[in-house]
């Protein structure tokens, strides 16, 4: 891998590449794009990735204090439980072994015996909201921590300051496309990490944001390379202006 923007280095660090600021939350999308925009291939993100991209995936993973994603991503992606790697013991020193995955559903539709709720390392966080099936939720907090944000909907920002409340600053977004859309537009996007795939899709697949508009000014702060892949890193204009 090389660095070919914002200057040209061979093998860079990429862990301080991509380091999260030290003085304050973050939230960060992280995803895989064809070259004309498609955020999946036959339905799944897996056939748009490359080995970096699986490297940088695992790397943002380890520095990050929790990984969120929506339901349909969870279903599939096959979601199971993060497991421990040995790369990442210095990464998470003074913290968990590996970050708690933070499922987003208003329906909790899927498998609650699957082991993503009943056997992971960091016990799974599963946002919903008031207008989810009570029976539902309970069956969930038998082994997971259920967080209720907003009434008929998951309301992201009451999601993101309850995470925020337990100590999970840091966050990893990996979608999907419309939970992305409705973090833009609701203002709580401080970077995307976009891996661009040099592959040809259409058809119908979403883009990365698939949903409600926004317009989020992106400043470029570094290019990765590597087998004709781009890693792309853009962090909002003026995001320390925005009130955490």
């Amino acid at each position: 891998m090389r660095r070919i923007y914002p200057d040209i280095q061979d093998n860079p660090d990429i862990v301080q590449a991509y380091a999260y600021p030290a003085d304050r939350p973050w939230l960060r999308l992280n995803m895989v794009a064809s070259a004309d925009g498609a955020a999946w291939l036959n339905g799944r993100s897996g056939g748009l990735s490359s080995p970096g991209d699986k490297r940088v995936f695992q790397l943002l993973r380890g520095l990050s204090d929790v990984i969120v994603a929506g339901a349909s991503t969870v279903r599939k992606e096959g979601y199971g439980p993060v497991p421990p790697r040995d790369s990442w013991a210095e990464l998470r020193v003074g913290r968990p072994k590996v970050p708690p995955i933070a499922v987003i559903t208003r329906s909790m539709g899927f498998d609650l015996d699957g082991e993503l709720f009943t056997d992971a390392p960091s016990r799974t966080i599963v946002i919903t909201c008031e207008a989810a099936p009570h029976e539902r939720r309970e069956a969930a907090a038998r082994h997971c921590d259920v967080v209720v944000a907003g009434a008929e909907s998951v309301d992201l920002s009451l999601a993101v300051a309850a995470l925020h409340e337990r100590g999970l600053t840091r966050i990893l977004c990996e979608g999907g496309p419309r939970v992305n859309a409705q973090l833009s537009a609701h203002d709580l996007v401080d970077e995307l990490c976009l891996s661009i795939s040099p592959l040809l899709v259409g058809g119908g697949a979403a883009r990365i944001l698939n949903g409600e508009p926004s317009q989020v000014g992106l400043g470029l702060s570094q290019v990765l390379e590597e087998e004709g892949v781009l890693f792309c890193r853009y962090t909002r204009e003026q995001s320390h202006d925005r009130a955490d």
